[in-house]
């Protein structure tokens, strides 16, 4: 598909992901839809006429060239539903992205993993149980899956590539805007060792605090279960436990201190009937 028009379609805001993958199958690609034209498209029955407006938003088509250049020169890959490097097991989620944005080892799509998930306002008791979790489990050749975000998330990442293991990072913002910023080394570092990073938010996207619980289905989504080390109770990982759930995938609470509020999450899941996690090698 042009990538051109894969970012004019990723930038249309009232058209919803299953909106987006309908149209690719119906029409072929974007460059197709623009084509047919807003009479055309008003035959389509998923279509509303406020979809149908935006679709032809002037808005969208601003600075796409712009915007080309910057994913070219940054070897960023675009990658549709329709496209064979498109994770089948993110195929198989509801409400999959229409696209993707990706940065690194694309075999990594390929591969499943563990999505090793928490609380950012983690204890040192988080911090050690989750790099180790995550290094022994990549010394395994299990691909570490986590969000980047300080904490839980970036523990994971760093014991993966402590071990010189894979590990993917999904992102809830754009590929040109680093969150926190702070993890920008460990960005880097994932890059470097040929780790990949993903994101459904075309470039230009600021983290919001929509985004990040919407970005947890994708973690779960991309693995072939999922570890919770810390969570208090009203937690984003919880979310990406329920993702899990729905996707049937397997849930894993490591327990923790009843005082804890960090514990708070991860004992109630494991009362609901989550896995109890103490080693690497109940993963393996």
């Amino acid at each position: 598909m042009d990538k051109y028009y894969l970012i004019w379609f990723s930038r249309i805001e009232k058209l919803n992901n299953l909106q987006k993958e309908k149209l690719l199958k119906l029409v072929g690609s974007p460059k197709e839809i623009l084509k047919l034209g807003k009479e055309k498209l008003k035959k389509i029955e998923f279509l509303d006429d406020n979809c149908i407006e935006d679709i032809f938003n002037k808005k969208y088509i601003k600075d796409l060239e712009m915007y080309e250049e910057y994913i070219d020169r940054n070897n960023i890959q675009l990658i549709s539903v329709l496209d064979d490097r498109y994770p089948k097991r993110l195929k198989n989620i509801y409400d999959k992205p229409a696209l993707i944005f990706a940065k690194g080892n694309l075999d990594l799509l390929k591969k499943g993993g563990i999505a090793v998930v928490g609380t950012r306002d983690c204890s040192l008791y988080g911090k050690k149980t989750a790099y180790s979790l995550a290094y022994n489990l990549a010394r395994e050749g299990v691909c570490i899956i986590s969000g980047l975000a300080k904490g839980i998330d970036e523990y994971s990442h760093i014991g993966a590539l402590q071990a010189n293991g894979n590990t993917i990072a999904v992102l809830g913002n754009g590929l040109d805007y680093i969150y926190p910023y702070t993890n920008k080394y460990l960005y880097e570092r994932i890059l470097k060792n040929k780790g990949l990073i993903v994101t459904e938010y075309v470039i230009g996207t600021m983290p919001s605090k929509m985004n990040f619980p919407a970005r947890n289905r994708i973690i779960s989504g991309l693995s072939d279960g999922i570890i919770v080390v810390e969570a208090k109770e009203r937690s984003g990982a919880l979310i990406t436990a329920d993702f899990g759930l729905e996707q049937g995938k397997e849930i894993f609470a490591v327990p923790g201190n009843i005082d804890s509020i960090n514990s708070q999450g991860t004992n109630e899941l494991i009362k609901q009937g989550a896995n109890v996690i103490t080693s690497y090698k109940d993963i393996v």
